[in-house]
């Protein structure tokens, strides 16, 4: 198939090109800095700028590659695009990733009809935003939690999953590339425990999230599904080992009243009662098979 991937340089991106590539598809991914267009042709794809917010821009990406499906892997999640993450006012942060999630999935969408593509897979999230009630492991049934970017997300999937298509809310990254600013914080044990360390987490390596991707790209996958790990579980027990991997003394523990004005209300809640995700979905229709269904493995891994 022809495919074009919408932020082929990202972090997924960068791991998703390669992967349809080694599969037979003719690929074409966009990039928003002329200087990257040398790496998506190292990794085997037709590079082309695109301003995802832009709509004539993307209009005219799509409308060249005259692809049969588009991945949207757009996000400005990093210092570059937004700026130093603040906990106290993550607004801020994820103001260009939400606009992307809501305009420029708009756009997407509406270019892919003026082109006849007749399907589209999109990045979402599910690694600590499930509804903060009841159980501690969500499946894509639940609700998210409703935290600074969720109705974006709201607004993805519905235009999405409405358009016949599918999102892969993916996992919290680590791997090469998905986690190198918080491993920086963890070996500075900026990263405490908050409270008990109670909330839960999903995680996912990001050549897992990849192939779950080309496998929804191939079978031209809809509906909603977690691409996380076989193992959600608390701060309390992955941050330690985090640590411990990465040769970081073990990490503080802060009282939640003493974070809250010095991490912001969203951290706390986060650290204290974020709900993970189930990956039962992906693997049973999608037939899914992880390199690393554990966060343990993975972890140990990568760091050695």
């Amino acid at each position: 198939m022809r495919v074009l991937v919408a932020g082929g340089s990202g972090v997924i991106g960068r791991r998703v090109v390669p992967q349809l590539v080694a599969r037979g598809h003719e690929v074409t991914a966009t990039t928003t800095s002329e200087s990257k267009l040398k790496l998506l042709a190292q990794l085997g794809a037709h590079g082309v700028v695109m301003d995802g917010l832009d709509a004539v821009s993307v209009g005219e990406a799509v409308a060249v590659a005259r692809p049969d499906v588009i991945v949207n892997e757009m996000t400005a999640l990093s210092v570059g695009h937004s700026g130093k993450p603040n906990p106290r006012r993550p607004d801020r942060f994820f103001d260009s990733t939400n606009r992307l999630r809501s305009e420029g999935v708009d756009h997407l969408l509406s270019a892919a009809e003026a082109a006849g593509v007749s399907h589209v897979i999109s990045q979402g999230h599910a690694s600590m935003n499930g509804l903060r009630q009841g159980g501690w492991v969500k499946t894509e049934d639940d609700p998210l939690e409703v935290l600074e970017g969720t109705r974006a997300i709201e607004h993805l999937e519905d235009a999405v999953v409405g358009s016949g298509g599918a999102v892969l809310r993916y996992g919290g990254f680590y791997g090469p590339g998905g986690w190198d600013d918080q491993l920086a914080l963890v070996r500075r044990r900026l990263i405490p425990i908050v409270g008990g360390g109670t909330g839960y987490f999903s995680w996912v390596h990001v050549d897992d999230a990849a192939s779950a991707t080309v496998l929804a790209v191939e079978q031209k996958a809809s509906g909603v599904f977690n691409i996380v790990d076989d193992e959600p579980a608390p701060v309390s027990e992955w941050l330690p080992y985090l640590a411990e991997r990465a040769g970081a003394k073990p990490p503080r523990r802060v009282p939640a009243w003493l974070a809250r004005p010095i991490a912001g209300e969203m951290a706390v809640g986060v650290m204290t009662q974020g709900r993970g995700f189930s990956n039962a979905k992906a693997k049973r229709d999608l037939g899914w098979e992880l390199r690393y269904p554990s966060w343990r493995l993975g972890f140990s891994e990568e760091l050695g």
